[in-house]
């Protein structure tokens, strides 16, 4: 079951150079919950025979899908996706309730504009044929602020360890 015994859909959200692929699947890792990538699951469609670009919704709504299926036979849900609008984030609290379900939101920052686009030009993708943005891709992104509560993890001067630990233990007990 993964989180604490219970099954549970923790939601990544944040730009792209913030840290959360990095802490969303060493979390994933660390306490054994399926991982959803989104980015993985366009690049596959974009990949796919049918060669869906510009792919839209239908890599969150993969993910949604997937999320639901592991969620309805008990397992731990992690999410790791931009998720620039309410939407987005909407949905997947939909998702959580749909299946009876706690969710968590977590937003990772990066406050130090400079750390974020040293980030940004210097990273690397594991995953074949995705383009990474550029800087000013990312500042050009439309990102809309959250109009509720969440967990906000700021990964600016601080060591990959240093944000787990930070997020571990803001998650609910």
């Amino acid at each position: 079951m993964g989180y604490l015994g219970s099954a549970v859909l923790i939601i990544f959200a944040g730009l792209p150079g913030t840290g959360k692929t990095t802490l969303a699947t060493e979390i994933a890792r660390r306490i054994e919950a399926t991982y959803l990538r989104i980015d993985s699951i366009e690049q596959a469609m974009t990949n796919s025979s049918l060669k869906i670009h510009p792919i839209g919704d239908a890599g969150y709504m993969a993910g949604y899908a997937l999320a639901e299926d592991n969620l309805r036979i008990g397992g731990t849900v992690v999410a790791d996706s931009v998720n620039p609008w309410e939407i987005s984030r909407t949905y997947w609290l939909d998702v959580a309730e749909r299946t009876s379900h706690d969710a968590v939101e977590i937003e990772v920052v990066c406050s130090d504009s400079i750390e974020h686009q040293l980030r940004i030009e210097t990273r690397k993708t594991n995953i074949p044929g995705l383009k990474l943005p550029t800087w000013q891709d990312v500042l050009d992104r439309d990102y809309h602020p959250w109009n509720r509560d969440h967990v906000v993890i700021d990964t600016a001067g601080k060591t990959v360890e240093q944000s787990i630990d930070e997020l571990m233990a803001s998650l609910p007990s």
